[in-house]
């Protein structure tokens, strides 16, 4: 079933005009008539299935036929602080955590980040972020989008955040692995460097943030390989992949 993000208030019987992006895809690349059913979520938790009730190449409308709770949650709620990557790195790490279930994505800035953003460019940059969010969302049947925060450095994140969450940070030198920590019962905050990781002294100042080191097996991973290596596990030992 084509699923829909509709970003309005959305309710049995109400008449919606898809976004652009979203028209474009259902008229042009699915092929979508008048009388086909989809889905649109609005971010709320729940599924509105609709019908379609008029197209044309750029415009797609809908009728709201009913309204169901949405239960694609995990129930972890993982925060994903990552080094900001190069290439379509960060952009496919982003949309796999969000197939994986993470709640909400923190892109950092870090001494071995190749790509530096600030300003006006930072914020075009995670808005694209965001849009790939919700694209995810419509993939994987979620109907929570997570949220893009604005790109800060790694020292300003952990000044400005407190404890409380189990804070996790990926290292093959650490003492212990994941399967060695109890089931949380608070947040988890999961922290991955860039290429080439973080430096010891992001390490440190990281632990000193009371972020917990552990390792993934003996092999030093990627950095999109690591999140979404470390973000499946949790979800395996006291997610809902177990």
């Amino acid at each position: 079933m084509p699923r829909f993000y509709a970003p309005e208030k959305l309710a049995p019987g109400a008449h919606v005009r898809l976004p652009d992006n979203a028209a474009v895809h259902a008229s042009r690349a699915l092929r979508m008539k008048v009388g086909d059913a989809a889905v649109l979520f609005n971010g709320d938790g729940n599924d509105y299935p609709c019908e379609l009730t008029f197209m044309s190449k750029s415009e797609v409308s809908a009728r709201v036929k009913a309204v169901s709770v949405n239960h694609s949650e995990s129930p972890l709620h993982i925060t994903l602080i990552q080094a900001i990557s190069s290439g379509d790195r960060m952009d496919f790490t982003i949309q796999k955590a969000v197939e994986l279930g993470v709640n909400r994505i923190q892109p950092v800035s870090s001494q071995r980040s190749v790509v530096k953003l600030s300003g006006e460019r930072a914020e075009k940059r995670r808005e694209h972020w965001q849009n790939v969010v919700i694209s995810a969302c419509e993939q994987c049947g979620r109907a929570v989008i997570p949220s893009v925060m604005p790109t800060l450095s790694l020292p300003q994140w952990l000044a400005q955040t407190q404890t409380g969450a189990l804070r996790l940070l990926l290292s093959p030198d650490a003492a212990q692995n994941l399967s060695d920590l109890p089931r949380p019962s608070a947040p988890i905050q999961l922290l991955i460097g860039a290429e080439g990781g973080l430096t010891q002294e992001e390490v440190r100042l990281a632990t000193d943030h009371d972020f917990i080191p552990i390792r993934l097996g003996k092999r030093i991973l990627r950095t999109e390989t690591a999140a979404l290596t470390a973000i499946a596990s949790l979800q395996i030992l006291w997610g809902d992949f177990n």
